[in-house]
C-alpha cells in the first residue's frame, strides 16, 4: 500500500492523469515549450539545469492545470519555469565552472559559411552573450522575456508578478546598460 509521502509523486505521473486532461494540457502547454526552456537557459546559464528546470516546470503545470484559467497561457507556463528556475539558483545548483556543448561550432550552417563570416558572426554571438552574463538576473529576465520571447508588458508583468511600469522602466534600464556594454565592443571590432 501506498504512504501518503507518494501521492503528490503519483498526482504529476501521466498515467494518473486523466486522458482529456493531458490531452488538453498539451494543446496548451506544448506550444511554449521552446520559450520554456529559452527563459530557462538564460536564467539558469546551463543548458542541461535549463532542461531539469522545464521538466519540472512542466510537471508542476501539469500538477496544477486544474487551476488554470485558459488565458494567458505562454505567461502563466513563464511564470512557473521562472520560479522553479528561481528554487534551483537558491539551492546552489549551479556550477559556474561547467563548459558546455556550443552548438553553433558544429551547425551545417556554419560549416557552410566562409571563414570571416563566422569569426565575425561569433565574435558579435560572444559579445551579445557576454552582455547578456554581465546583467542583473532582473534586466537579464525582462530583456529576455520581451525581446527574444515577444512577450507584451503586460504578459510579462504577470510572468514576473510586478507592475507593467516597473517591467517597463526595467527594460529601458537593460537596454542601456546592454548598449553601454557592446559599445566597447563595437569600437574593438572596427
Amino acid at each position: 500500500m501506498r504512504g501518503s509521502s507518494d501521492e503528490p509523486a503519483r498526482r504529476a505521473h501521466p498515467r494518473f492523469v486523466p486522458h482529456h486532461t493531458r490531452q488538453s494540457f498539451e494543446e496548451v502547454a506544448l506550444p511554449h515549450l521552446d520559450a520554456a526552456y529559452t527563459l530557462a537557459r538564460y536564467l539558469l546559464r546551463n543548458a542541461d539545469e535549463a532542461q531539469d528546470a522545464v521538466q519540472e516546470s512542466y510537471l508542476r503545470a501539469l500538477r496544477h492545470f486544474a487551476g488554470y484559467r485558459g488565458d494567458h497561457a505562454r505567461a502563466w507556463l513563464l511564470t512557473i519555469v521562472r520560479h522553479c528556475c528561481a528554487t534551483m539558483r537558491s539551492r546552489g545548483r549551479r556550477d559556474a565552472d561547467f563548459v558546455e556543448f556550443d552548438e553553433r561550432l558544429h551547425s551545417e550552417q556554419v560549416a557552410a559559411a566562409t571563414p570571416e563570416l563566422f569569426l565575425v558572426r561569433s565574435d558579435a554571438s560572444d559579445a551579445v552573450h557576454r552582455a547578456l552574463g554581465a546583467l542583473s538576473q532582473n534586466d537579464r529576465e525582462v530583456l529576455m522575456l520581451r525581446e527574444v520571447e515577444g512577450l507584451s508588458y503586460r504578459e510579462i508583468a504577470r510572468v514576473i508578478g510586478t507592475p507593467a511600469g516597473t517591467v517597463m522602466s526595467r527594460l529601458s534600464r537593460a537596454r542601456r546598460r546592454m548598449q553601454s556594454l557592446l559599445q566597447p565592443e563595437s569600437r574593438d571590432a572596427r
